[in-house]
């Protein structure tokens, strides 16, 4: 469920220095932002790397995007508020869409269901070159979440043949 922000909620920008949260999350100003679009690994979420060995994918993508940051200035745009009332936004740092830099590195995925592919290609092309967890398996975000919300553990919703509920 989204509720859209007032015409002047969306026109209030959030700059300044953030803390990386988790791999889709950022706060700038106390304000928890979630990264339009885009859907990251969980912290506790594992995937497996070409050489089929488990490692926190979530973990590294929260990681990778606090070194991609480095404390540099982060210039959001509000788009509307999400079932947690966080809220949801593009956000980029030196001209860099955060969202799409992270499915470019495979640190994240296009979440069609709300960005209606506008990262697509960068993901296929993310895929192709087999950056990030598009060097072994991984099991979606949201697969992942629903996984663990019917008393999954991490292990076992980690892996592609548990996840689906």
């Amino acid at each position: 469920m989204l509720v859209h922000l007032s015409s002047m909620a969306l026109a209030d920008q959030f700059v300044g220095q953030a803390s990386v949260i988790d791999g889709d999350t950022l706060e700038v100003h106390g304000t928890r932002v979630r990264l339009w679009g885009i859907d990251a690994p969980e912290s506790s979420q594992l995937c497996r790397g070409e050489d089929s060995l488990e490692y926190r994918c979530g973990a590294r993508a929260a990681n990778d995007l606090n070194s991609f940051i480095a404390r540099r200035v982060v210039h959001c745009v509000p788009i509307n508020l999400d079932q947690y009332g966080r809220t949801v936004a593009t956000c980029s740092v030196g001209g860099v869409d955060l969202g799409k830099w992270l499915v470019l590195n495979g640190l994240a995925l296009d979440w069609p269901q709300y960005s209606k592919g506008r990262y697509g290609a960068v993901q296929r092309d993310a895929e192709r070159a087999g950056r990030g967890i598009w060097k072994g398996s991984h099991v979606e975000p949201w697969l992942y979440r629903a996984c663990i919300r019917l008393n999954g553990n991490p292990s076992a919703c980690s892996d592609d043949t548990n996840s689906r509920p």
